[in-house]
Parts: C-alpha cells; structure tokens; sequence
C-alpha cells in the first residue's frame, strides 16, 4: 500500500499555528546563497527571530564563496523584517566536502554525492543551534526546484531527534515561493549565480571549459 506524500508546507503552517503568543522563537537558518534566502527571510522573518547560518565549504572556488558570503551580507542588511535577522559565518573547509564527496564524484547531480552535501552542512548546522540554544533549526535548500525536499526533511528531523534541537519542516518552493525569491532577487539585485556551488556542479554547467 503506497503512503500519501507529505505536505511539509502544511506541516510548517501547524507548527507556525503552534507557536506562543508574545513569544519570539529563535532560529538557526542555514543559507546556501543570497537568492535562496530571500524569500524564506521575508516568510520566516513574520514569526522567528532568525540567525543566517552561513556554512558551505562545498563551494568552488574561493573566490565564488567569498562572492556569497557579501551578497547574503547585503540582502540581510537590506531586508526589512519584522524580527532580527543576523549572520553567522562557518567554517570554510573545502576538504570536508571533498571528504563526504569521496568516491561519490562523478555521480549526477541530485542524488547521494547531494544527499550527503544535504548532511554535511545539516550537521553542521544542528551542532551550532545545540551549542548556542536555538528553538530552531532548517535550511533554505529546499527552496530550489532542483533539491529534493523529501531527503532535506527526513536528514533534519533525524539530527532533530539525534541533537534534542526541533527541526522546522519545510518546503519552500511551495506557494511560489521559487519565483518570489526570483521576484527579491531581482528587486535587490542580487546576483544569481548559474551553478549549484560544488567543482562538479560547476563541471556539469560548463562542460565546454571543463
């Protein structure tokens, strides 16, 4: 018997319902780039008080996560919200992607090379929201139509129930919450970049120079 798909919109929409009157929960929000935030900090921003957690050591070349890191700067600082938004940097460690890649690199995009990316910086994420006290924590990847929500979900609640920190379920492309971030993204100028992040991303984009 084939079990109905979860609506994880509908569960962010009952587990914001939940929320306490006059309380403002803190969220730890892993960014994977400025674009994808913007529509999750517009959203989100209505009922949390968020951290941009931005850890990506995935991202090839430097030079390519440096241009990142200013333009999630620049959009948080532009963005109006009704509650704070701040930043945190992590680590940037390319090695460590390479590690989790290993073995995994010629694999296409959108499967367990991904997956593992996913797990990385979820991980990474969970252990900072345990340290610091965060109520919350989620990621801005499932904002891309060419993430898979599903594997994003079922990795976040299990570091969730391995950490004791709540997993906030979420599957923003919903709701057109893809072409709004295109909409903000053009309204702040931001810059788009054309590949996911990685060498091999990268590589699968620009065949003709790799």
């Amino acid at each position: 018997m084939r079990m109905n798909k979860r609506n994880y919109q509908k569960e962010l929409d009952r587990e914001i319902q939940k929320l306490e009157e006059g309380h403002v929960p803190s969220l730890l929000l892993h960014s994977c780039c400025a674009p994808c935030s913007s529509y999750v900090l517009e959203y989100l921003s209505e009922y949390f008080s968020i951290t941009v957690f931005y850890y990506n050591p995935n991202i090839y070349p430097e030079s390519e996560y440096r241009t990142r890191v200013q333009e999630q700067k620049r959009f948080i600082g532009s963005l109006p919200a009704k509650y704070p938004v701040s930043f945190l940097e992590g680590d940037y460690i390319p090695h460590d992607f390479y590690a989790c890649a290993k073995g995994m690199e010629h694999l296409p995009e959108g499967g367990e090379r991904c997956f593992a990316c996913y797990r990385l910086r979820l991980e990474a994420a969970v252990r900072m929201a345990k340290e610091k006290g965060y109520d919350y924590f989620a990621t801005t990847l499932s904002i891309s139509p060419l993430k898979n929500a599903e594997k994003l979900n079922e990795i976040g609640e299990e570091l969730a129930a391995s950490h004791g920190v709540r997993w906030l379920p979420n599957d923003f492309k919903k709701r057109n919450g893809y072409k709004r971030s295109i909409e903000l993204s053009r309204e702040y100028g931001l810059y788009r970049q054309d590949y996911c992040g990685c060498i091999y991303s990268w590589k699968e984009r620009h065949p003709e120079i790799s």
